[in-house]
């Protein structure tokens, strides 16, 4: 009989493009038998002094892979000739790239050269959604880092997206509608600010009225969180069971997020740093 696991081993490795084939699980194996479990020792670190890591991991993955893919583009500095991704005005809450550094210094003094940054952002954010109760998926390793970072490329959906316009900026990344909805419950263990939305509570459009494609029955509850004092300081910092029922479908939309437009083989560099 097949089973669970030998079902996503078949769907990763015949379904996905084979350019995708060098990526594996355990691909630091021999080369750095530590790595995974260094950076797994560093985010449980950092989440035993802010549980809110997760969430930072989780967008800092998002907004790197949506650019110019899962390249960690999104850590270079800028220089006096270009302005990197870090300047766009969507990547201004962008944080823990110190954690990241932290990661990097390790295994640069146990494994020189080896582990490429593109996949400790993939391997530390699997690790921190473990640890706020999410599902502990299987991540294909052996990314390459990119050359370039520029402030230009990056064009992420914003707040205000519509639903159809959201499924076209997935499916242009190879993702579905069903594993855009999958990804959305990565903020569950986050918050939304009210300033991205009040408008939508009192004055939609300028209109006066809330937007009359809300549900009715949300609308006075989100009045009441944004009019509090502590508005956008709270959230949850478990996953939600009831809105993530499907821990399978986030597991597998994670992973395919962590494999848009990766680079391998002699592609790109190992960043020392």
């Amino acid at each position: 009989m097949r089973t669970k696991g030998s079902f996503v081993l078949f769907f990763f490795f015949f379904i996905f493009p084979l350019a995708l084939a060098q990526l594996r699980p355990g691909f630091y194996g021999t080369s750095c038998p530590r790595a995974e479990s260094i950076v797994s020792d560093l985010v449980q670190k950092r989440f035993s002094a802010d549980n809110s890591v997760t969430a930072a991991l989780l967008r800092m993955h998002f907004h790197d892979c949506f650019v110019t893919g899962c390249d960690a583009s999104i850590l270079i500095d800028s220089t006096n000739q270009t302005q990197s991704e870090k300047e766009s005005g969507a990547n201004q809450t962008v944080r823990e790239f110190e954690l990241i550094d932290e990661i990097k210094k390790a295994l640069e003094a146990e494994c020189p050269s080896t582990v490429s940054c593109a996949d400790i952002i993939t391997l530390a954010t699997r690790d921190a959604v473990t640890l706020v109760g999410g599902p502990r998926y299987t991540v294909l390793t052996g990314r390459r880092d990119g050359l370039r970072s520029n402030v230009d490329d990056v064009d992420l959906p914003g707040p205000q997206i519509s639903v159809p316009d959201a499924q076209q900026v997935f499916q242009a990344k190879g993702l579905t509608s069903d594993e855009m909805v999958s990804l959305l419950g990565a903020h569950t263990v986050g918050f939304a600010h009210c300033s991205f939305f009040k408008d939508r509570l009192t004055n939609f459009q300028g209109t006066g009225l809330p937007d009359p494609t809300m549900n009715v029955t949300l609308i006075p509850k989100l009045r009441r969180i944004c009019d509090a004092a502590s508005t956008d300081n709270f959230g949850p910092k478990t996953f939600t069971a009831r809105f993530f029922h499907f821990l399978r479908s986030f597991a597998s939309a994670m992973v395919k997020m962590g494999n848009i437009q990766v680079l391998v083989g002699n592609a790109g560099e190992i960043r020392q740093n």
